[in-house]
């Protein structure tokens, strides 16, 4: 099932850097946006029909207007591709409502940011945040070039210069030794967060756990990655919905998500991939095997939460919250 969408239309568009482009988008029925934390990204449907999520990476005080931004992959299934070669100005587009797995922390005393590529754009967002509040933060930028460096105009001049550290062209062999200089003064109170491509962030969390406490560690990851079992998952198991007692079973060849709406309870789903976390459901007893992409290792451990669409069970009876 499908969370309701608004249908807006774009108002701008930019090229930021080369392979992406920014969308300015409104509502068609005029009213402001809903309120949002920065980090949130929305479901966007192309003209093709293709549902991506993308984040939010305009200012989250501004609720006359969205603003996210795509990078045009090379391998594009169609939702890039769509986007921009189909969408002018006057294009109209449905949306979702803004969802947060991505968020700051408010106790925090210092924020560092750490981005690479199309990875800039919620971190983006959460810079307009923290320069309303007056925060202490930094926002590390890494590029292959200045070309392929979106939002260049914005980041580099007032007031966000002042928080921004570009590092263009870094060569994988120095890449640590940059990174670990970005952390290296980090504070008992200062929280990480990161954006990019997945081996970029896996040496970003390794090396900045080195600086701060795991779970002062945040991250985003744009699309799914191979997923291998993690422990004695089972081909088969049992789905139980808490309110009702109904159970279902679930074998190897489907998700609790089909196996949850063959007895007519639907679970909201977007990306398939674990990746979004629209699917994720409160568990009250039983012990998931996290195949997602999106919970963080504290929420992982705790064994409370699992999305839906993708993990499995290591438990004969898996209890979910429904």
């Amino acid at each position: 099932m499908q969370a309701p969408t608004l249908k807006v239309r774009v108002d701008a568009l930019r090229e930021e850097a080369h392979g992406v482009r920014s969308f300015s988008i409104s509502r068609l029925d005029g009213l402001p946006f809903d309120g949002y934390d920065p980090g949130a990204h929305i479901d966007v449907t192309s003209p093709s029909g293709i549902t991506r999520q993308y984040s939010l990476c305009g200012d989250p005080a501004c609720l006359d207007s969205h603003v996210f931004a795509v990078k045009k992959e090379e391998q594009s299934r169609g939702g890039s591709r769509s986007l921009h070669e189909e969408v002018t100005i006057g294009t109209e587009l449905s949306v979702g409502a803004p969802r947060n797995l991505f968020r700051l922390e408010e106790s925090a005393d210092e924020h560092i940011l750490i981005g690479a590529g199309i990875g800039i754009t919620p971190l983006l967002s959460m810079a307009y945040r923290l320069l309303a509040r007056n925060a202490r933060f930094t926002l590390h930028y890494f590029a292959r070039s200045e070309v392929h460096a979106a939002f260049m105009t914005l980041l580099t001049r007032a007031p966000f210069d002042q928080h921004v550290k570009l590092h263009v062209g870094v060569e994988r062999e120095t890449l640590r030794a940059e990174l670990d200089a970005c952390v290296r003064d980090a504070g008992t109170n200062t929280h990480v967060y990161t954006c990019g491509p997945a081996p970029f962030m896996d040496v970003v969390v390794e090396i900045a756990e080195t600086r701060v406490p795991a779970e002062a560690i945040h991250l985003e990851r744009f699309k799914a990655e191979p997923t291998t079992a993690t422990g004695a998952s089972l081909d088969c198991f049992d789905v139980r919905v808490a309110s009702t007692g109904q159970t279902v079973r679930v074998d190897e060849k489907t998700s609790i998500v089909d196996a949850l709406a063959s007895i007519g309870i639907e679970v909201d789903t977007s990306c398939g991939e674990g990746v979004c976390g629209t699917c994720m459901v409160d568990v009250v007893s039983g012990e998931p095997e996290h195949r997602d992409h999106c919970l963080s290792k504290a929420e992982r451990a705790s064994n409370n939460v699992i999305c839906c669409c993708i993990s499995r069970s290591r438990s004969p009876v898996l209890v979910l919250d429904l």
